[in-house]
């Protein structure tokens, strides 16, 4: 049985906009209605309306929506890669450090096509820009292969190679943001989707 965490959001900013510079809480606003609305619905207009201040103000940190959705992006990935160190750097054994995690991606994205929101995006990006995302997307995975590494080096788990290792636990989680036609996932509940997720990437890790 694993052990029960309430779920938190990994990437999405917090809301206490009071004493926060101007320029955090564009990116903090503006990262929430790209997550809501998809790249291609948001404009600066909305930016600027939501933060109460004026579409100039967006432009003078900001000189296209591309420049703006990608700092909130590569924000948001920082945030995810030290909830991702929080999460798996704690004395629990790694089968619950990786449920917890899958759990909580899990809760966060349930509301999200992750598929669609960064493919819609990347086709208006730069390919600086891309790249700029690429490097902050492997940071976030190198979080995981250092904590799968480690648990392989005290013999908590075989020896695989630490990238494949990750690229699979990777490609299992986002098998959980699955929705049919019919918009149901493959199992009724975030918690069952993590165990069943978690069960068969440990039963590939320890085959003999």
């Amino acid at each position: 049985m694993y052990l029960q965490q309430k779920p938190r959001n990994l990437g999405r900013p917090r809301h206490d906009q009071s004493t926060k510079p101007t320029k955090s809480i564009i990116l903090e606003t503006a990262t929430t209605l790209f997550l809501l609305n998809g790249y291609k619905i948001v404009s600066m207009d909305d930016v600027a309306k939501s933060c109460n201040v004026t579409k100039a103000t967006i432009y003078y940190y900001y000189s296209t929506k591309a420049d703006l959705y990608t700092d909130c992006m590569i924000e948001m990935m920082v945030r995810i890669s030290d909830n991702i160190k929080k999460v798996l750097e704690n004395d629990q054994p790694l089968k619950i450090r990786l449920y917890q995690l899958i759990q909580i991606h899990l809760s966060a994205t349930a509301d999200l096509n992750l598929n669609n929101f960064m493919r819609d995006a990347k086709i208006n990006l730069s390919s600086e820009q891309q790249e700029q995302m690429k490097r902050s997307e492997e940071k976030m995975h190198e979080a995981i292969e250092h904590v799968l590494l480690k648990a392989m080096e005290k013999g908590e788990i075989p020896h695989h190679d630490g990238k494949f290792a990750t690229q699979l636990f990777l490609a299992l989680m986002n098998v959980g943001n699955y929705r049919d036609t019919n918009g149901h996932a493959i199992f009724p509940s975030a918690d069952e989707m993590a165990q069943h997720i978690v069960d068969f990437f440990w039963k590939g890790l320890t085959m003999p």
